[in-house]
């Protein structure tokens, strides 16, 4: 009889980290898991991220999973009705409304997970995702390998000049690196 009455307990669940890191793959483990549990999912991306697909979360091993690309976090709570889990793929080129919405969601008894890149290209903190982490009941922190020593990477390093917060590209376009090779690599010197 209690069970009966319950509500189901919502959550925010993170999964950060630098490009090349498995976040996409992560988050697509975890969809794919709930959908195998008959759970009513919905996945959602930013409509700017067309590098593999107009309308699927695409990792970069390629593989992916249907979504719906919006163009902001409010649309979320527009489309996502009767669902118990929502998916939202590279959250740090949303805004900040992004955390109110996610928060609104888990209130509500929906389990959210969210992947996105922790840090920009320069190193600094992404878009909501700080404020994502601060909230969320789980953040898993995942680690590419650093391509130039073998360490764990958590940095994406740009390899354009381009200066613009938001460039989209894929291996011609960035690297990931550890901490050292990362600041050797933009003249910041190794700290010895």
């Amino acid at each position: 009889m209690f069970l009966e009455n319950a509500k189901k307990s919502g959550s925010i669940e993170v999964i950060c980290g630098s490009m090349f890191s498995g976040k996409t793959e992560e988050l697509i483990r975890r969809l794919r898991r709930a959908q195998f549990a008959n759970l009513k999912v919905e996945i959602y991306k930013p409509a700017v991220d067309v590098r593999y697909s107009d309308d699927e979360v695409v990792s970069h091993d390629l593989h992916s999973i249907p979504s719906t690309p919006i163009d902001s976090p409010g649309s979320i709570l527009l489309l996502s009705g009767d669902v118990d889990v929502v998916g939202i793929d590279e959250a740090q080129f949303f805004d900040d409304t992004l955390v109110e919405v996610a928060q609104t969601l888990a209130d509500r008894g929906v389990r959210v997970i969210i992947a996105g890149l922790d840090t920009d290209f320069s190193g600094k903190p992404f878009g909501p995702m700080p404020a994502l982490m601060a909230v969320a009941e789980d953040v898993q922190k995942v680690h590419a390998i650093c391509v130039r020593c073998g360490s764990p990477a958590n940095r994406s390093h740009r390899l354009s000049d381009d200066d613009n917060l938001v460039v989209l590209g894929e291996k011609d376009n960035y690297e990931p690196l550890c901490r050292h090779c990362y600041n050797l690599a933009v003249g910041k010197g190794c700290g010895e």
